[in-house]
C-alpha cells in the first residue's frame, strides 16, 4: 500500500519446516522485500523445539522487531499497549555513536548490544543496515564508565606514569571544558535512502544529573541482573539479593506490572542457584573495558 504501512506478522515457534527452509533463502527473500518497503514483526510462541536465534535474525533482516509472547500480559503489551510502536517506523537505520573525552573518562563498556555493534566507518555508510525505532519508542543504550582520577584494579605498577600521560592529556584537551562525551545520531526517514545527522556535545553535569531517577536505577539494576545470569566477572560485587532490594525500590512506576514481573524473575533466579562459577581470567564472556581513544 503506497505511503501505507507494510508489515508482515509471523506467529511461530522458528522452526520452518513448510516453503523456505534454508536459512540463507529465507534472509534473502524478507532483504528483498525490506528493500521493497515491506518490514516484518515476528511472534514467537512455544517451547521444545523453539528456534530463538533464527526468529531474532530474520526480524533484524525485515527492519522489524522481535517478541517472546510467553504470558496473556506479553501479548497485551505487544499488541495493545505498545501497538503503535510495533506496526509504525519513525526512524530507520538509525545509528549511535559516541566519543568520550579523555580528560573526565579513563574507560568505558558498552552493555548489551553485542550483535548489534558496527565497524567505525559504517556510521557514515548508508548502505550498512542498522536498527529501526517505532512510533513512541525509547532505546537505551548503557555504559559504564571509569572516571578519570579513579583507580582501576592493578594501576599501581604504573600509576605514576599514568598520572604524567594523564597531565598531558589534560594541558592538550582543555580546550574541550567539561565536555564529557561527543553523541552523534545517524537515522532515515522512512522511505529516504540518505541518512540525517544530529550531534550533541553532552557535559558531565547533563551525564550525571540523572544517576538517581527511578528509571535510571531500574535500567541498571535490569543490566546487572543480565550479567549474573551469564556469568560475567564484571558482576562479581553483585548479588540477587542486592538486585531485588534495588528493583523493589523502582517499582513505583509500573502501570501495567512489568516490573513487578522482572522482580519475581530474579526472585527465582535467586532461589534456583548454585553455587556461583565464576569465569576465569580467560573467558571470553565480556569483552573488556577500552581505553578512551583522543577526543574528537
Amino acid at each position: 500500500v503506497k505511503e501505507g504501512i507494510n508489515r508482515i506478522i509471523l506467529a511461530t515457534d522458528g522452526d520452518f519446516n513448510v516453503g523456505l527452509t534454508r536459512h540463507d533463502e529465507l534472509i534473502s527473500m524478507i532483504e528483498q522485500k525490506r528493500e521493497n518497503g515491506i518490514s516484518l514483526t515476528v511472534l514467537g510462541f512455544g517451547t521444545g523445539n523453539y528456534n530463538d536465534k533464527t526468529m531474532e535474525q530474520i526480524a533484524d533482516k525485515g527492519n522489524g522487531n522481535y517478541f517472546y509472547i510467553d504470558t496473556l500480559n506479553e501479548a497485551q503489551k505487544v499488541l495493545v499497549d505498545e501497538l503503535s510502536a510495533t506496526l509504525e517506523t519513525i526512524a530507520a537505520d538509525v545509528k549511535i555513536q559516541i566519543e568520550f573525552n579523555p580528560v573526565l573518562v579513563k574507560s568505558w563498556r558498552l552493555i548489551g548490544y553485542e550483535n548489534r555493534k558496527l565497524n567505525k566507518e559504517d556510521f557514515d555508510d548508508d548502505t550498512v543496515d542498522a536498527g529501526e525505532i517505532g512510533a513512541g519508542h525509547d532505546v537505551t543504550a548503557l555504559y559504564e564508565i571509569t572516571l578519570a582520577g579513579s583507580r582501576l584494579e592493578g594501576d599501581s605498577r604504573y600509576q605514576a606514569e599514568r598520572e604524567e600521560l594523564d597531565r598531558m592529556v589534560e594541558e592538550a584537551s582543555s580546550r574541550y571544558g567539561d565536555e564529557i562525551a561527543f553523541f552523534r545520531l545517524r537515522y532515515k526517514e522512512p522511505g529516504e535512502k540518505e541518512s540525517r545527522l544530529i550531534e550533541k556535545v553532552l557535559l558531565e553535569s547533563e551525564l550525571l544529573e540523572d544517576q538517581g531517577s527511578e528509571d535510571f536505577v531500574f535500567a541498571a539494576a535490569a543490566a546487572h541482573f543480565a550479567q549474573l545470569l551469564r556469568g560475567s566477572e564484571f558482576a562479581r560485587d553483585y548479588d540477587y539479593k542486592t538486585i531485588e532490594a534495588l528493583l523493589k525500590k523502582n517499582i513505583a512506576n509500573d502501570s501495567f506490572g512489568y516490573r513487578r514481573e522482572m522482580l519475581q524473575m530474579v526472585r527465582l533466579a535467586d532461589a534456583l542457584q548454585d553455587e556461583a562459577q565464576w569465569p576465569g581470567e580467560d573467558d571470553p564472556g565480556d569483552e573488556p573495558m577500552p581505553p578512551v581513544m583522543p577526543y574528537r
